[in-house]
């Protein structure tokens, strides 16, 4: 029933990017999707739900989310946030955790926790990790979707990994070998192409090759990063506010 939820984004967001390359990779897009809805929320609604608020209070937020936030001009809604989560760090002021004399104290792990710990990360993790499964149950059970799958233009090398470790995990090992066939040697071929355009951007800075055309490398250096690390936290569209 779980992974019914998440059929939809799925379908859609591999039907997006089958149909437009430039969408890229599709996980990228769910992941993004993700964040967006999420921190909306947070600066909506939700902002003012007690549980919520207690919640976003004890694991505060990540530097990234921090300046997505930020940029939403929602100062006010940040400045509350920041004003609660304020609140329950200052009482570390009187509990050991600001008290960091002794190495590997108590207070030293708590701090460490605090700096690692991302309210809207966690979030979005949790139904991240659901739409990866249930991308994999999809292609075990629906040609369409394998025929989506196949027509991708990449998967971004880490969410690859997560979407053949899922699959293994999810998988019996013939199912897993037909998988690993079809999206490894799709995504090889993607990286033959991508070295290629990468290697040619470079000779374009010889002089023996000023008068060639650029083909497909002019972008190759931005691609390149997207499929490596991830084309993530996407500037959000200009909204109204203070």
């Amino acid at each position: 029933m779980t992974e019914k939820i998440y059929t939809i984004p799925v379908n859609e967001a591999f039907e997006a990017s089958s149909a437009d390359p430039s969408a890229g990779c599709p996980f990228c897009a769910l992941y993004n999707r993700l964040e967006e809805t999420e921190l909306d929320r947070i600066l909506g609604a939700s902002m003012m739900e007690p549980d919520i608020r207690i919640e976003t209070n004890e694991k505060g937020f990540c530097n990234t989310h921090f300046q997505m936030m930020f940029v939403r001009k929602n100062r006010l809604g940040l400045g509350l946030i920041l004003e609660s989560h304020l609140a329950e760090v200052r009482k570390g002021l009187h509990t050991p955790l600001l008290s960091l004399k002794a190495p590997g104290s108590e207070a030293e792990k708590a701090m460490e926790k605090l700096e690692k710990s991302c309210y809207v990360c966690e979030k979005i993790e949790f139904s991240f990790e659901k739409m990866i499964k249930t991308a994999v149950i999809l292609w075990a059970t629906e040609k369409d979707f394998r025929e989506k799958t196949s027509a991708q233009p990449f998967f971004c090398l880490p969410h690859y990994r997560r979407f053949l470790s899922a699959a293994r995990a999810g998988m019996n090992k013939k199912q897993f070998a037909q998988f690993y066939e079809a999206v490894s040697s799709q995504e090889e071929a993607y990286l033959a192409s991508l070295s290629e355009d990468v290697s040619w951007f470079c000779k374009k800075f010889d002089y023996r090759y000023k008068e060639e055309p650029w083909n497909n490398s002019r972008d190759a250096i931005e691609r390149t990063i997207r499929f490596l690390s991830s084309d993530l936290h996407k500037d959000p569209p200009k909204k109204n506010g203070t």
